[in-house]
């Protein structure tokens, strides 16, 4: 479960990269130095020290680095009280939401105690985080994990029930080697960054939420992640762990007279589950799902949406299947709601089809009741079959 989100500060919450290279390069050029802002933009996710300390070495400068940081900073304060301090779109709104879900939250950041604190002040939004953490009170700043697992420490915080929120290659690197699942937040502001290391990257904070971070942190970790729950079922990933319960599930003839390329030597069929569970969900996002009772805990079906090609064109395909023993009760439609639901606000998809076979009559009526309209009949899999559609 997740329960505490780091924030870095500098491109996540305020976006202020590129003041500080611009601030940066106002100081160099007072000093003599002929350098430009790609050099100091090369320092974003580090601290203000690090990028003196080595600014002296590249430059042979005559000061030392304690004044060399005083001026950069001095630079920084000057910038932003001219210019504000602007926050990042959604932010705000996100820390608030967290903060309201029960999820502890801190800042750990490679700019100064007093910077960090004015931040939280002129924004309105000190009383969200437990902690504020600077690299300045570490010996290495990022990508030394050093930042992180102080905020840790300060915290009482697990990494296991951590995620890291940042946009620079040196921030993202420092979560990972802190052993904490990490969201890389593309800013464009924030120059040319690397954030392949993240866990997932995202381009804004519209839509994330505690179920998206949670999920991520599940994702880091190789588990499986919940899809949606109804009135009587949910709906998560299958994990390898759920093998043995779709043999039963997969062995039953009714089931499998709709089911396509089903392995009549079912240890072999199970072989491909394993390689389907271990490599879809992460690849596509989506996939067959498993179907669990709320009651029981037990598996008794799955429902989905995958990736065909139907009739020529590339489909995203709604599919289900249910142990024989629960038809007839309403679960099919009621699984398959949700998953619409899904693929509308989570996947914000726009078209999903079905494609059904001619005498399965039960599942024409759920797609009907699904609001899926009847479009035409195709080949599919060397059978003849009705496609249904429907528009998100």
């Amino acid at each position: 479960m997740l329960k505490t989100v780091i924030f870095d500060m500098d491109g996540v919450i305020i976006d202020s990269e590129a003041q500080h290279a611009k601030a940066s390069l106002n100081t160099f050029k007072e000093l003599g130095v002929d350098t430009d802002l790609d050099y100091c933009k090369s320092f974003t996710g580090s601290s203000s020290k690090k990028m003196a300390e080595t600014a002296i070495k590249d430059f042979s400068l005559d000061i030392t680095t304690n004044a060399l940081l005083d001026k950069l900073n001095l630079a920084k304060k000057k910038l932003h009280e001219k210019e504000g301090y602007i926050p990042v779109e959604g932010v705000d709104a996100l820390i608030k939401r967290l903060y309201k879900d029960g999820v502890q939250l801190a800042i750990a950041s490679s700019s100064s105690p007093k910077e960090i604190e004015t931040v939280v002040k002129k924004l309105g939004i000190k009383k969200y985080f437990e902690k504020l953490v600077s690299a300045s009170s570490v010996a290495n700043p990022k990508p030394s994990p050093d930042t992180f697992l102080l905020a840790l420490e300060k915290l009482g915080a697990a990494p296991e029930d951590t995620v890291i929120i940042e946009d620079s290659t040196f921030g993202v690197k420092a979560a990972k080697a802190a052993n904490v699942a990490c969201i890389g937040f593309i800013n464009p502001n924030s120059g040319n960054q690397n954030l392949n290391d993240a866990d997932v990257l995202i381009e804004s904070f519209d839509g994330i939420d505690k179920t998206f971070i949670e999920n991520t942190l599940l994702r880091s970790q190789g588990k499986p992640l919940t899809i949606a729950s109804t009135k009587r079922l949910f709906i998560r990933e299958l994990a390898v762990s759920d093998i043995p319960d779709i043999y039963p599930i997969y062995s039953d003839s009714q089931v499998k007279k709709y089911i396509d390329n089903i392995d009549d030597y079912l240890e072999l069929e199970m072989e491909k589950q394993k390689a389907y569970i271990q490599n879809v969900y992460s690849f596509y996002g989506f996939g067959l799902w498993g179907v669990f009772g709320k009651t029981s805990k037990k598996l008794i079906g799955r429902c989905g949406l995958e990736n065909e090609t139907i009739d020529g064109t590339n489909e995203i395909m709604l599919s289900y299947l249910l142990d024989n023993q629960h038809w007839g009760y309403g679960y099919a439609l009621e699984c398959c709601e949700a998953v619409l639901k899904y693929a509308k606000e989570q996947l914000e998809l726009k078209r999903i089809v079905a494609v059904i076979d001619f005498d399965n009559i039960r599942s024409i009526k759920t797609a009907e009741k699904l609001g899926m309209k009847y479009e035409k009949d195709v080949v599919f899999n060397n059978r003849n079959r009705h496609l249904y559609s429907i528009y998100l």
